[in-house]
């Protein structure tokens, strides 16, 4: 699983063009207002635009169900902008002992969740409409993580108020959309969208309102970015955060795996 994982993230880092331009004003002018903002705040006018990010992760911790603990995760994760593209490794134990690996990704269009018990035995694998949806709009509630994505053809930007903005990823053939909200610094604090897909068990999957926080910015060579967040699914009956980690860096431009 980690090899595959390692294997795909080069392919794509091969792929990658550093162009060396930087952010200008004139590239965020026809943004709304919240998202002018945010660029401006976090500083990346002035700076490189860039090619891919790898999010760099400590103290993960992932629910799998709402009645089931917490479990302490390894995370890695790659993000690319000119096509996008989405790929992350998930490392655990069950049961403290019994090794757990998955491999979350968004490809050429395509969404698959594939998770294995001892390297060996699949738990799941998770392919088709509702999965290449689901990872479309992941990959778009991280777009100002990697702002260069916001600039791009597939990802079309809509006002709404001096807080909000609505934000739409279309490429291959997979829509989705969803509504970041900023504060007044200019940070974006929230993603909200209600196009995206929960496992609800025995292969079948349901749409529910799904939220990603951010908070806690801090500078890092020159930029601002949030180092903590969250993801949680806001079901019927009450909220259910199911991911929590802290971001120690986000290093843009990456050549190989590091």
């Amino acid at each position: 699983m980690k090899k595959m994982y390692l294997l795909e993230v080069q392919a794509e880092l091969n792929k990658s063009i550093v162009t060396h331009e930087l952010f200008k004003e004139e590239d965020i002018s026809t943004l709304p207002e919240p998202v002018q903002r945010y660029f401006r705040y976090c500083g990346y006018i002035g700076k490189e635009k860039m090619a891919n990010a790898k999010i760099v992760w400590d103290d993960v911790h992932f629910k799998i169900r709402p009645d089931k603990p917490w479990l302490k995760i390894k995370y890695e994760q790659y993000n690319f902008v000119s096509e996008p593209a989405r790929l992350a490794y998930i490392y655990s134990t069950m049961f403290g002992v019994i090794p757990f690996e998955g491999r979350d990704r968004y490809l050429n269009g395509q969404g698959n969740m594939l998770g294995k018990l001892l390297k060996k035995v699949t738990l799941f694998d998770v392919a088709g409409t509702e999965m290449n949806i689901s990872t479309a709009v992941t990959y778009l509630s991280e777009a100002l993580l990697v702002p260069a994505c916001a600039l791009q053809p597939y990802i079309k930007w809509e006002a709404i108020d001096a807080n909000h903005a609505k934000a739409s990823i279309d490429y291959k053939g997979v829509k989705a959309e969803g509504i970041f909200t900023f504060n007044d610094k200019g940070e974006f604090t929230k993603f909200a969208t209600d196009d995206r897909y929960m496992d609800t068990g025995g292969g079948t999957s349901e749409k529910h309102k799904w939220t990603a926080e951010a908070s806690n910015y801090v500078e890092k060579n020159g930029i601002k970015i949030p180092s903590r967040l969250k993801a949680i699914w806001n079901l019927h009956d009450g909220d259910y955060e199911y991911f929590n980690g802290t971001v120690t860096n986000i290093v843009y431009d990456n050549k190989k795996i590091n």
